[in-house]
């Protein structure tokens, strides 16, 4: 099974033109059976390039044989017409459950820029069993908010294993209350805007309460004796300053035996983000 996670920056690459399809050429060619993608634009002329097509369709048409869940994180109106910006997931396997997550935002004075920020959350029928795959694009300008966002990825997390626990099927229910079985088997991806060694990277590692399964690095699982690969700053865009991590799978401990590799793919510059891809038996 091979997950691909992604801020594709609008699709605009370092020469500031939208190349939608050079994303799509790079996906294409990484054959991924669950892909998560972030700063995905919709009627966003503004932005560099010119990002006015709906790019979440572009992007799931393009992947048609692909399940689809879109969390537009940021929604602007203008003359009636919805401005969106946020997560898209595209998965072969058949999914169960979806969950959007809003996560939280206080006001932060000394941080007056930013936007909301969620978490896609599915449940997935993948090959060796159910579990359950989110990904998110957590706030960069503000730690305050960051750290807050992360706290509530933990608990969120806490909640699904706890309720894994004590999940009991009842055919008598209502249809909208047969949920199904929400598993703690999980992976977690994205743009975590967080550097390895922060304060919010060692929450997400921080032992969890009651039935929580414990998150792993994939990278530092991997590549035990390793520095962790940038994901950003690599060919030459504004930001960042210089290379370094971001970007980031964390997996439940049950989950890694099963991790043969996590790469970051440093060729393309069709973002100021490089694709890192897992892979698990």
């Amino acid at each position: 099974m091979r997950v691909v996670s992604w801020n594709i920056h609008w699709g605009c690459g370092k020469d500031g033109r939208i190349r939608i399809h050079a994303i799509i050429d790079v996906l294409r060619k990484l054959n991924a059976d669950i892909i998560c993608l972030q700063e995905v634009a919709s009627n966003h002329p503004e932005l560099a390039g010119s990002a006015s097509a709906n790019q979440f369709r572009q992007l799931a048409g393009a992947f048609g044989g692909y399940h689809s869940v879109i969390e537009p994180t940021s929604e602007l109106y203008q003359n009636n017409l919805p401005r969106q910006f946020g997560n898209l997931l595209l998965s072969k396997y058949r999914m169960t459950q979806v969950h959007r997550h809003l996560l939280p935002w206080p006001p932060d004075p000394s941080s007056p820029a930013g936007m909301p920020r969620g978490l896609i959350e599915t449940v997935l029928d993948a090959p060796a069993g159910k579990l359950r795959v989110l990904t998110t694009h957590l706030e960069y300008y503000s730690q305050l908010q960051r750290a807050a966002q992360v706290r509530q990825l933990k608990y969120l997390h806490w909640e699904a294993c706890e309720r894994a626990k004590i999940f009991q099927p009842d055919p008598t229910l209502d249809a909208p209350f047969q949920l199904g079985f929400r598993p703690g088997s999980a992976i977690f991806c994205g743009d975590f805007n967080m550097t390895p060694g922060s304060p919010e990277y060692q929450d997400m590692l921080a032992p969890g309460e009651g039935a929580s399964l414990p998150l792993i690095d994939a990278w530092s699982a991997t590549h035990p004796n390793a520095k962790h690969a940038p994901t950003a700053g690599l060919h030459g865009f504004d930001w960042p300053e210089k290379p370094d991590t971001y970007d980031y799978f964390f997996v439940t401990d049950d989950l890694a035996p099963r991790v043969t590799s996590m790469e970051v793919m440093s060729e393309t510059a069709a973002s100021d983000h490089q694709p890192i891809v897992l892979d698990l038996t």
